[in-house]
């Protein structure tokens, strides 16, 4: 029998397919990218699509909120639980809108912005140029140590004192280490500054054990609710009890009006997923894997940013391998091997053909592999890349690829409703 989205629009449901065959049969290693459950999926894809919100539970602007008061209360008190926050606010459309709502609750426009530059692995709403982040507030971006790639609390400290900020936010989108939360709260407070934590990538690390929380330090945390926290795609924000009334008017009706609340409910399933004893095996394992991938690129004579990884994600700088990193991603990906290009530190080369290729965990440690697979796959980028010009190597390396994706096929639970 064919699905309503089959018999309304079968061009859209055969690209939908299309999609489906292909996250199925290629090694998926972009860091922010992972598999949801079916419970996420239908959560998702259910009648809650279809209500408005505007508001708050017990606070709304539109009648018949009954269920959706319910739903959200559950989310919020889930996600307070798991990261044991004082306060959460689930209603963020994605983690760049709950970003700029954390700086918007701490400080006017115009004040001083401190977070890590974008080409030393920051994110664009961490107040780099082009993104509005900047033009709303004073940006002053920090670097990493340029001989060791590490964050620098030194000199960290030293542009604090310097410009004053109103708020530091720590965090990074291409930072393969540790973040020492701790530290940068005490930076924060020696000047007089509120400390933001962006944990996009990292948050599902946290909740699982296997990296430090934020939580206790920063005034305010931000976080997407996918990537290693295995949700839907969302946004969200921790902070602690006297920022609470603050943070949820900088979101509505600061920044957004009324909240997706189909999001809203499958970022509670995926709460409660993350709870589970199971979810911190997987953190655990998403970092074996990052380790056992990342020693055999080195031991294959790659240069890897910082030396290795703490967490899921790994940074190549492909500098003395004499390639660019967009040819070398484009290359891997026809052998089915899903990275995305990325700038390193110090990266000569233009964002749009930088010097580096950023790959993580997430993703192929939900379909089961571990680290002898890991090592695999980083044998399997070595061929591709020593051979970037050689189309038969690249098209052979693929098929080996498939075949691992055969022998470790996307679980059951993560299939999509059309698969199920």
């Amino acid at each position: 029998m064919r699905t309503a989205l089959e018999q309304s629009d079968a061009e859209i449901y055969e690209l939908i397919q299309q999609e489906e065959i292909r996250q199925s049969g290629v090694i998926r290693m972009i860091p922010s990218e992972n598999y949801v459950s079916k419970a996420v999926m239908e959560a998702t894809a259910s009648c809650l699509t279809n209500k408005y919100a505007e508001g708050y539970p017990g606070k709304r602007y539109y009648e018949g909120q009954q269920v959706t008061d319910q739903v959200e209360t559950l989310a919020r008190e889930r996600a307070r639980h798991l990261f044991q926050a004082d306060h959460a606010n689930v209603q963020p459309y994605s983690g760049s809108i709950a970003n700029m709502a954390a700086y918007s609750a701490l400080m006017q426009p115009g004040e001083t912005l401190m977070g890590m530059s974008l080409v030393h692995g920051g994110h664009l709403t961490h107040g780099w140029k082009v993104s509005a982040t900047s033009k709303f507030f004073n940006s002053v971006p920090y670097p990493v140590n340029s001989d060791t790639s590490l964050l620098d609390f030194n000199i960290i400290e030293d542009i604090a004192r310097k410009h004053r900020p109103q708020v530091i936010v720590c965090g990074a989108t291409a930072y393969p280490r540790t973040i020492d939360f701790k530290t940068f709260a005490g930076i924060a407070a020696g000047v007089g500054a509120y400390l933001v934590a962006d944990i996009a990538h990292i948050a599902g690390l946290v909740v699982g054990g296997v990296h430090p929380s934020p939580v206790p330090y920063a005034d305010v945390v931000s976080t997407t609710t996918h990537k290693t926290l295995r949700g839907p795609r969302g946004g969200m924000l921790l902070c602690k009890e006297a920022h609470a009334k603050k943070v949820d008017r900088a979101v509505f009706p600061g920044l957004q009006g009324g909240p997706f609340m189909h999001t809203c409910s499958a970022i509670a399933v995926a709460m409660a997923e993350a709870s589970r004893p199971e979810f911190a095996d997987y953190a655990q394992q998403i970092v074996k894997n990052a380790k056992a991938l990342a020693n055999r690129l080195m031991e294959l004579g790659f240069d890897l940013v910082t030396g290795g990884t703490d967490n899921h994600l790994i940074l190549i700088d492909l500098r003395n391998r004499g390639i660019g990193g967009k040819p070398a991603a484009k290359a891997l990906d026809r052998a089915r091997l899903v990275t995305n290009y990325n700038t390193v530190p110090n990266d000569p080369a233009p964002p749009m053909n930088p010097s580096g290729v950023r790959l993580g965990t997430p993703a192929l440690t939900s379909r089961g592999l571990k680290e002898p697979q890991a090592m695999r796959v980083a044998e399997f980028m070595a061929r591709v890349l020593d051979n970037i010009d050689n189309e038969a190597v690249i098209e052979a390396t693929g098929k080996d690829v498939a075949a691992l994706c055969d022998e470790f096929p996307v679980p059951d639970h993560f299939m999509s409703l059309a698969e199920a």
